[in-house]
């Protein structure tokens, strides 16, 4: 059989012949949970009577949504993390020194060309920017990930997903994605994988790829993969935890279907709640004036994000009317951005920036929104209530079109400003 990339991935890791539409077991190369999918796991894995980890430099345990512990709940779950990665010799990283998981795991060498990758947090997919089958697994499942690992999947059909063309500098990858889910919704590649390639990925940056591996299970796929080429390779090869081989699809692979974006023809894109895929262009929402902007998440709070938002943001002031906040996905791109001076341009912008976190994203702290309050972020998902009260609204966007929303108080191409 002639393997797609990500059922060759599975197929490198699997003792059994990989079929698509059959299950396979294959074993793991790194299995992750954060401060709350880690509690719920370490209760599985004592039920299931396990009494220590596959390997304690396979499995970490990332503190990054409710942290710095919001309130006693959370810092009775990080406790509980922490006490259980200490006891199993596992990895882990203590507050001030992490980020987003999403975000710090690839700066690690932790993520590489080839791997399978189990997190319990369903933006695992973010690794499939290196090459990588990453997905996510409920607690349990990667309870028995670290006991044993192994996992099993079900093989998933494969999508082709080529982007062409030279996109325009107002154009990134949260826009490469949201034209895909535009055109696939979030039902189009429920329990598929997706093989990102084309020409326009030389145009845009290695952050700009994680953005797009991040949102493809926003269209219901298993995993989005990326086809390993020199910026991959560079990236890992400098950072390796470990040595990794990458992992190419077969010539003459058969694809359930090919979905081809013009990345030259696309402009700035909003999407509008309570769904990533109610997808316009952002200046068709001129009128829609917002309460908070929010520039992070393990979407888009690395550098490249930060650095295009302060350069809209540079000798500006955000609106009287707005709450802008920032947070940086990890202290590497934290202690950059500061060295580059983004940090100050944020903060005499008016906005304020905080430690690398979740943050709002999941609803969790740092900018939750009360009834009635709109706000536009570069995060990944606007269902509702997803940022706080359930009459609250989120609009999804890149983080040129939050930057000139923070500036204008509504939803603004930044080709305006």
């Amino acid at each position: 059989m002639k393997h797609t990339l990500p059922s060759a991935i599975l197929a490198s890791r699997s003792q059994t012949p990989v079929r698509e539409g059959e299950i396979c077991a294959v074993r793991v190369d790194f299995a992750f949970a954060n401060d709350i999918t880690a509690p719920p796991a370490i209760r599985a894995f004592r039920e299931m009577g396990a009494q220590g980890v596959f390997d304690p430099g396979r499995c970490a345990i990332l503190p990054d949504h409710f942290t710095p512990n919001k309130d006693m709940a959370a810092a009775q779950q990080a406790k509980e993390a922490r006490d259980f990665a200490r006891e199993q010799g596992l990895r882990y990283w203590e507050v001030g020194r992490v980020g987003v998981e999403h975000a710090f795991l690839p700066e690690q060498g932790l993520i590489l060309p080839g791997d399978v990758v189990v997190g319990a947090d369903s933006h695992t997919c973010t690794g499939g920017a290196l090459g990588a089958f990453a997905t996510g697994l409920g607690s349990t499942d990667l309870a028995a990930a670290w006991a044993l690992g192994e996992t099993w999947f079900l093989v998933p059909p494969t999508l082709r997903v080529t982007v062409e063309g030279r996109p325009s500098p107002w154009v990134g990858g949260k826009d490469v994605v949201l034209a895909l889910l535009e055109r696939l919704g979030v039902q189009g590649a429920r329990y598929k994988a997706l093989e990102f390639s084309g020409e326009a990925f030389a145009h845009l940056t290695l952050d700009d790829r994680f953005t797009v591996a991040n949102m493809a299970v926003e269209c219901g796929a298993k995993a989005g993969v990326f086809v390993p080429d020199a910026p991959i390779l560079a990236y890992a090869e400098a950072r390796k935890a470990r040595p990794f081989h990458p992992i190419y699809p077969d010539e003459g692979a058969s694809y359930e279907a090919v979905v081809e974006i013009d990345a030259g023809s696309l402009e700035p894109l909003v999407a509008a709640p309570p769904s990533p895929a109610a997808v316009r262009p952002a200046k068709t929402f001129a009128d829609v004036t917002v309460d908070q902007v929010f520039i992070g998440s393990c979407t888009n709070g690395r550098l490249r994000d930060l650095e295009l938002a302060a350069g809209l943001l540079k000798g500006r002031r955000v609106a009287d009317s707005v709450r802008c906040v920032v947070i940086p996905a990890s202290y590497e791109v934290f202690k950059e951005a500061l060295r580059r001076g983004y940090i100050a341009t944020f903060v005499e912008a008016g906005a304020v920036v905080s430690t690398p976190s979740c943050g709002p994203c999941l609803g969790g702290h740092l900018g939750i929104l009360a009834a009635g309050e709109r706000c536009l972020a570069t995060s990944n998902r606007n269902f509702t209530g997803r940022m706080g009260h359930p009459e609250s609204e989120v609009y999804l966007a890149g983080p040129l079109v939050a930057a000139a929303t923070a500036l204008t108080g509504r939803i603004t191409d930044p080709r305006e400003v």
